[in-house]
């Protein structure tokens, strides 16, 4: 079991940078896939980048080259990293946690409560 909150959401403009924070607690972060997903006004759910526990990185096509996802398991966080921000990256950001590499947002079972991130052009 995990928990996990995000923060670093915020307003900025096209070409701007943001880097969000997920904080894991209540189970040992270093188990556990992590991904963050976004969720822009009615769309479903969509992946952005995934680690796993072995560091490897995934990207959607749509942030590849400028989003990068790490993870620091002595601090329990996982990061997102958005260079170049574009005004389509405008989205509600989730972190999720879970114990495959999928994509899928059903696939994650723990998530935060996500966190803003408007993209003005």
């Amino acid at each position: 079991q995990v928990q996990v909150v995000e923060s670093g959401g915020g307003l900025v403009q096209a070409g701007d940078s943001l880097r969000l924070s997920c904080a894991a607690s209540g189970s040992t972060f270093s188990n556990f896939h992590m991904a963050w997903f976004r969720r822009a006004p009615g769309k479903g759910r969509e992946f952005v980048a995934s680690i796993s526990r072995n560091y490897a990185a995934y990207y959607s096509g749509s942030v590849q080259g400028r989003f990068s996802i790490s993870r620091d398991n002595a601090k329990n966080t996982v990061y997102l990293q958005m260079n170049s921000l574009k005004p389509e990256d405008t989205a509600f950001y989730y972190c999720a946690a879970g114990t495959t590499g999928a994509v899928r947002p059903d696939d994650y079972s723990t998530w935060g409560q996500g966190t803003q991130v408007t993209v003005s052009a």
